[in-house]
């Protein structure tokens, strides 16, 4: 079965629109991804990312719900879509990032990684089963393999041990038993090395991976390299699979990377500044908790139909973030995500 439909390009870049068929839907792409990391995208109720914020698919956190709630809960209620009460597709990462941030607490063994819990200092084991094994109970639609994500400071020798451990767990994530229609996606890391993301993407094309992402991008890099790294991975990923840049960016950095290839995105960006009070626009961002707005009886942006815009105003919205009132969080939520979504279906039409 193709999971992957590609239906329009442009002739003047690398972009494309298509759709990702998975068993809780169809996902259109050049697509954003809101990023629920324990089970909830923050101050975003799941009827909100359904009817406000048009959400096709969310991510859920394979590290952060293994701890919390915890496996044998999720089992027991039949996995993620049921906990959290959403009938979209769901993409889980693998926990990899999150492992290899915790840096000098950890070890890294043949089969996966040994450290501590952020939490409560327990000791866990994560390599390519658990983490498969977790996505399977989670029951997710796309799983991610687990991988290395070597820093972009990391010396070549480095990097190129991080692509072999990735390559070597990605085989093993490869072979684990998946939840029923779940697909499979494996990840390019490399840093800036063309020859060794090369390397990489190619060995994982060969296992036959349902989609490929693009890793270790926006880890500290400029954007001029995080740019060539998304330019020299897809060059190597084929055409009739989904391709997801992880952890990616700006509303701008979104048109940039769908001009490159990638179809898939996601980020924490939206809802993170909504809590500091800033909201994005055709213009650009804005802090509405200033002064400058306390009498400004606009919506955020006059030119958007979403739920914040259509019934508050700037004045109001400022109120209630000044004051501590979580519908303010949740305002500014709803518009954010609202907006990183409507870039993503402008571009589609523009492409088809």
């Amino acid at each position: 079965m193709d999971f992957f439909e590609l239906q329009a390009t442009d002739p003047h870049s690398r972009a494309r629109a298509g759709v990702v068929r998975t068993d809780h839907g169809d996902i259109l792409t050049p697509i954003f991804m809101p990023v629920g990391t324990i089970g909830s995208v923050k101050a975003v109720k799941q009827e909100d990312l359904e009817e406000l914020v048009k959400a096709q698919i969310i991510l859920g956190n394979t590290y952060h719900l293994y701890l919390r709630p915890g496996m044998d809960l999720m089992q027991k209620n039949g996995g993620l879509h049921r906990f959290m009460n959403w009938s979209g597709p769901i993409l889980t990462d693998s926990g990899g990032f999150q492992v290899f941030s915790l840096g000098k607490i950890r070890k890294i063994r043949e089969h996966g990684v040994e450290f501590r819990s952020h939490l409560d200092g327990s000791p866990i084991f994560l390599g390519p089963k658990e983490s498969m094994e977790i996505q399977r109970t989670l029951g997710s639609d796309i799983a991610m393999v687990f991988d290395e994500c070597p820093p972009h400071t990391a010396d070549r020798d480095e990097v190129n041990r991080a692509v072999k451990r990735t390559l070597r767990w990605a085989a093993e994530c490869k072979a684990q038993p998946r939840a029923e229609g779940q697909l499979v996606f494996g990840i390019v890391q490399g840093t800036h090395h063309a020859d060794l993301r090369k390397k990489c993407a190619e060995a994982l094309v060969e296992m036959d991976f349902d989609g490929y992402a693009i890793g270790g991008v926006s880890v500290g890099e400029p954007e001029p390299e995080m740019m060539k790294a998304v330019e020299i991975s897809e060059h190597y990923l084929p055409e009739h699979k989904a391709r997801y840049a992880m952890g990616l960016g700006t509303p701008a950095q979104l048109i940039e990377l769908v001009a490159r290839g990638v179809d898939m995105f996601d980020c924490v960006l939206p809802t993170r500044v909504a809590r500091n009070g800033t909201a994005f626009t055709p213009k650009g961002t804005f802090a509405i908790k200033g002064g400058a707005v306390k009498a400004d009886f606009n919506p955020i942006d006059p030119t958007c139909e979403c739920f914040a815009c259509r019934n508050h105003t700037r004045a109001y919205i400022r109120h209630l973030l000044n004051v501590n009132e979580i519908l303010g969080l949740r305002l500014v939520s709803i518009h954010n995500s609202h907006f990183f979504l409507k870039v993503m279906d402008d571009v589609r039409m523009h492409l088809r």
